[in-house]
């Protein structure tokens, strides 16, 4: 058995697609069923409808919004039983898709032209078709043919088939008459084959060259001009224009290079079909050369133009002359559109997406220096018809009236005329139509139909249709018998609503016996019997008779009364305290018969366990309903109410639940009166949460502040029953803000809302500089600096420092202003003062209010000056051939203290100037140079310096570097192998005549993976290595000298693991020599070194 639900979803599907349909303007769409809102019909309403999708536009006519709903109800099918019977119900025809305006290529292979048409239906319509009004005969004419509604007509003809064409659905509810639509025939005849004579003209004159185009369809063609010979076009400039309009070229002054042929193009836009003119020739004439002259018009626009609104508007304009002359445009009444662009040369104005206020009357103007001339044409925009308001599917009982509106905007205005079943509908006796109004008054069967408003001007029109149905049927009740449950003492109203055409006439019965009115029964308007004040006696089953001239029907209820139910609720007040539970119980009485559930509020809603979490539990039996509530919360305060519901009535009862705890924020903060270090302010009492508040506490912030900080006040405290303090010891000039926060006997609630931003007052300055410092500088300077005191504490605009110093043993001080609140240093500068002048220095503040203190005196020396003696004892030490030792005793203590020392070095040869320089990074006394050339004589000096600058330089010195390294490495390395012992040897190194003597030789043995080396010393050029684990080893040896190392050897690559036998290998590849001296250094002997 399907799910009931599964139609009500459908319908709601397809009553979004047929809101999307809508939409689009009747585009087609292809719909898996066809569904309709049904309209309510009961013997209650007088007036009821329904709405179906139908295509409501005419030929050309845009997209149109969704009409508003007309003043008929309208209800959605509520139940799978309705949505069955819309299925089965009959209706007029609905377009899908109508018709539109088409142009067909007479050059097209295919000669057949296809219009469409469908509709929807029930029954399942017919077809036919009209052209310019007159029927089309498909079983008469071989030439047509219907496949659905689709007109196909074979063999087109220009000559018997242009015009308008409608299609017309048709079906036992009715007949509707589509949208016209235009049918046109593209094509491109030739031109005339006749020879067409020159055109000769004098050097500066103008011409015109006629294009004539041939005759074509549609009208809009596009134009174009060869010159001489394909593909050479005629380029437009200020002096050529090709009218688009006529076809023609304008040459406004004719030269020397305009000689030649020229060819018209003409191009049909649908078929792309292209056709030449004969040539024409131009030349010139031998009479002389054509003089100035003033500007002449000979392209522009209509005097009338007339276009749709929204297209692309372009007025054309050229004039002879010469010389060139020159176009330009105005609006006669207001500005030309800022949208509109100037083409050709300012030939063209184009107006695009052109508009009602875009109407008007547009000027162009021809000027040269010989004179002016103007055309002045009127631009009409026109609209077609466009529906303000549509009708709809209405369903009406006989006798009622029909009252339908359409309106539409356009200009011209549009008129109105009304179609029944495709034929003209007529003013008569009960049919009235005015201004898009149609009334008919005591509505017949035979008015149903299908109506259509046509709405109309000279430029278009568009279509609204609607189904008018006449109901007659039989009353109907929905659901039979109906149960009713009352309680005693309670009013009962039996409902006898069915559904019938016309109002069926009512009656009431009870047990067979008529219904009399009293006062305590009562018959209502709406058939409805109202039972007063109802008892045990009243119970029965009741019967409603509906009948008309259709049929009766009848509706059974049966009234059981019960006794009424009773609720308690306990406590029915209660005081807890933040954190505390309490249970609420809820005890029934009621009628063992009827079954009874419960329903838990608080403050009248639904109380929502899920997002209380934790804090409630229901306990339920069948008489009674607890309710637990856990670590109570403020927000759990208020109204509970227990709601017991049976199928007889519904009673409520209700519990107050009184919450103690912090009290909530205090009311809106108020600065009442500000001072330079007090604020008055006031605020109203928050809620206490039932505990008395006993005190407030008073918070401000500032920029300037870490968050909320408690302020001092008077009084102090401020008691619970106060609503106002003043906030004392605050800073001028800073800007706050206030809250105050509240205090009871259980704890501090949520602080109230911050007031308004206020500043204090200005006040002189009453914190002095901290750190008051110097020192430094450059000679006869005296340095000054201090920490900036913060903005909290500069009391006022216009904030400052004073300085004042004086040397030590003086009495006057002097001042000096330094304006900038940021600034922490000052310099003073006098010739006259030597280095190391002890001052008493003090710092103050100011601001507009007046002057601040000052810090306390401290002593700050002037600078001291530059070093005034130099190094001694500079000696230098060669350590190798590129390096230099340099070592210095600091010049005699005084004025002018070195902060550092500067090396300069220069080879005997160069200048000094030339030479380099070194600095130290501290007061060391010796420096390492390195980097020098070999067997070099360098001169060295050494100078102090500190922040004022160098002192003198030393004497110099001379010291030459030693001797370069040896360059050739070891050679003829041999070793021998045996466990992990490794003996070595290889051939001395002998040094060149520029090189130091070779006095021993350094070993290098690396472990291959690992980044250090072990190195070993040796006088001799043999060795024995003890490899202390497996592994492979590296090896190589250097020579060394006085001038530093030689040049590495070869590399010897050894293997050494458990149980090796010897090896033996030569690099050079000779074998060891019998009897040579080994020399053995051990492991033992190895000393760390650097990675290779």
């Amino acid at each position: 058995m399907g799910s009931p639900w599964k139609p009500l979803l459908l319908l709601s599907v397809i009553s979004g697609l047929a809101d999307f349909a809508r939409a689009v303007a009747a585009r087609p769409v292809s719909y898996a069923a066809v569904l309709r809102m049904k309209a309510d019909s009961s013997s209650s309403s007088s007036v009821s409808s329904r709405m179906r999708l139908r295509n409501n536009y005419g030929v050309g006519s845009p997209s149109q919004d969704w009409p508003p709903f007309s003043r008929y109800r309208y209800s959605a099918l509520s139940s799978q039983e309705d949505y069955r019977s819309e299925e089965s119900e009959e209706f007029g025809p609905v377009f899908i898709q109508e018709p539109d305006d088409a142009i067909f290529s007479l050059d097209s292979d295919d000669k057949k032209v296809i219009m469409n048409c469908e509709a929807r239906g029930n029954p399942v319509p017919t077809y036919s078709w009209l052209i310019n009004g007159t029927n089309v005969d498909a079983e008469a004419d071989f030439r047509y043919s219907l496949i659905d509604g689709n007109l196909i007509i074979h063999n087109a003809s220009e000559a018997i088939d242009f015009g308008r064409y409608q299609c017309r659905a048709e079906n036992s509810i009715g007949i509707v008459l589509s949208r016209d639509a235009l049918l046109q025939f593209a094509y491109l005849g030739a031109f005339s084959g006749r020879t067409r004579g020159a055109v000769s003209v004098r050097e500066g004159q103008g011409v015109v060259l006629m294009c004539a185009p041939p005759p074509h369809s549609p009208a809009e063609i596009i134009y174009s001009w060869v010159f001489n010979e394909l593909p050479s076009f005629v380029a437009e400039d200020s002096r050529r224009f090709i009218s688009q309009e006529m076809g023609n070229l304008y040459i406004s002054k004719v030269q020397p290079s305009d000689v030649g042929s020229y060819v018209c193009q003409v191009k049909n836009t649908v078929t792309n079909a292209r056709v030449l003119s004969p040539p024409t020739p131009l030349t010139l004439k031998t009479d002389g050369v054509m003089g100035e002259y003033e500007p002449k018009i000979e392209a522009h626009f209509p005097q009338t133009v007339l276009a749709a609104k929204g297209v692309t508007v372009r007025l054309e304009c050229f004039a002879l002359g010469n010389p060139v002359p020159t176009i330009t445009w105005r609006k006669m009444s207001g500005n030309i559109p800022k949208k509109a662009r100037l083409r050709k040369s300012q030939a063209v104005l184009e107006i695009p997406n052109i508009q009602l206020e875009d109407s008007g009357s547009y000027e162009c103007k021809a000027e040269n220096t010989r004179g002016g001339t103007a055309f002045r044409g009127h631009l009409q925009v026109y609209t077609q018809p466009q529906w303000i308001s549509m009708i709809n599917d209405t369903q009406l009982d006989s006798g009622e009236q029909l009252h339908w509106e359409c309106r539409a905007t356009g200009k011209p205005r549009p008129t109105y005329r009304w179609l029944r079943n495709g034929e003209p509908l007529s003013t008569q006796s009960r049919v009235e139509m005015v201004n898009g109004e149609l009334i008919i008054h005591r509505l017949q069967q035979a008015d149903s139909g299908i109506y259509q408003c046509i709405a109309e001007n000279k430029y278009g029109g568009i279509y609204s249709s609607a189904e008018l149905k006449i109901l007659a049927s039989a009353p109907v009740f929905s659901t039979n018998p109906v149960r009713l449950i009352a309680t005693v003492g309670k009013d009962v109203s039996l409902e006898c609503r069915p559904r019938a055409s016309p109002k069926p006439r009512i009656s009431w019965r009870k047990n067979d016996r008529r219904v009399q009115p009293s006062r305590r029964i009562m018959l209502l308007r709406n058939n409805t019997l109202r039972i007063i004040n109802s008892s045990r006696s009243d119970e029965g089953s009741y019967v409603c008779r509906a009948e008309n001239q259709f049929g009766s029907a009848e509706l059974t209820t049966v009234l059981l009364v019960k006794e009424p139910m009773r609720v308690e609720l306990s406590p029915i007040r209660v005081e807890v305290t933040v954190g505390e539970s309490v249970v609420l119980s809820c005890k029934v009485t009621h009628d063992p018969s009827l079954d009874v559930s419960f329903l838990w509020l608080l403050n009248t809603q639904p109380l929502n366990t899920l997002q209380e979490g934790s804090h409630f539990e229901y306990i339920q039996t069948t008489s009674t309903a607890d309710l637990m509530i856990r670590s109570i919360l403020l927000k759990h305060a208020g109204k509970y109410g227990c709601r017991a519901q049976t199928s007889a009535d519904s009673v409520l009862a209700e519990a107050e639940l009184l919450v103690r705890g912090p009290p909530g924020p205090p009311g809106v903060v108020i600065v009442e009166e500000i001072t330079d270090t007090t604020a008055t302010l006031s605020w109203s009492h928050g809620v206490d949460n039932h505990s008395p508040i006993t005190t407030y506490n008073v918070q401000a912030r500032s920029p300037v502040s870490l968050g909320w900080q408690t302020v001092k006040t008077d009084p102090d405290p401020v008691t619970g029953s106060m609503e106002s303090a003043m906030a004392v010891e605050l800073n001028p000039w800073v800007e706050y803000e206030f809250r105050v926060v509240a205090t009871n006997g259980i704890g501090t609630g949520d602080p109230s809302a911050p007031s308004r931003a206020v500043r204090t007052k200005e006040a002189v300055p009453s914190v002095a500089p901290a750190n008051v410092r110097g020192g430094n500088g450059r000679r006869h300077e005296l340095v000054i600096s201090w920490e900036p005191v913060s903005e909290e504490f500069q009391n006022g605009e216009g904030f400052g420092y004073i300085v004042a110093f004086r040397a030590n043993g003086t009495r006057g001080w002097k001042e000096k202003m330094v304006t900038s609140a940021d600034s922490t240093t000052y310099k003073y500068r006098d010739e006259t003062f030597p280095p190391l002048t002890p001052f008493e220095v003090r710092v103050g503040v100011y601001n507009n209010k007046g002057d601040g203190p000052f810090s306390g005196v401290v002593t700050v020396f002037s600078a001291e000056g530059e070093p005034r003696e130099p190094p001694s004892e500079v000696q230098a030490f060669a350590i190798s051939s590129s390096e230099i030792k340099v070592t210095w005793k600091p010049p005699i203590p005084g004025p002018g203290r070195p902060q550092g020392y500067e090396v300069s070095f220069w080879k005997d040869i160069e200048q000094e100037e030339t030479g380099k320089k070194k600095r130290t990074t501290g007061n060391e006394t010796t420096m390492l140079l390195s980097g020098l050339e070999g067997n070099a004589q360098y001169l060295v000096s050494v100078k102090g310096f500190n922040s004022v600058g160098q002192g003198p330089a030393s004497s110099a010195v001379k010291i030459s570097t030693k001797k370069n390294a040896p360059s050739l490495p070891p050679g003829n390395l041999m070793w021998i192998q045996e466990g992990n012992n490794v003996s070595l040897s290889w051939d001395p190194v002998k040094a060149r005549d520029n090189e130091s003597e070779v006095i021993g030789y350094k070993v290098l043995l690396r472990q291959e993976g690992r980044g250090h080396s072990q190195v070993m010393r040796t006088p001799n050029s043999a060795v024995v290595l003890t490899l202390p684990e497996g592994g492979t080893y590296i090896i190589e040896v250097r020579a060394v000298s006085e001038g530093g190392e030689g040049a590495a050897s070869a590399q010897v690559r050894v293997l050494t693991s458990s149980g090796v036998r010897a090896k033996s290998g030569q690099l050079s590849g000779r074998n060891l020599a019998p009897g040579l001296a080994w020399t053995a250094l051990f492991l033992s002997l190895m000393v760390p070194s650097f990675p290779l």
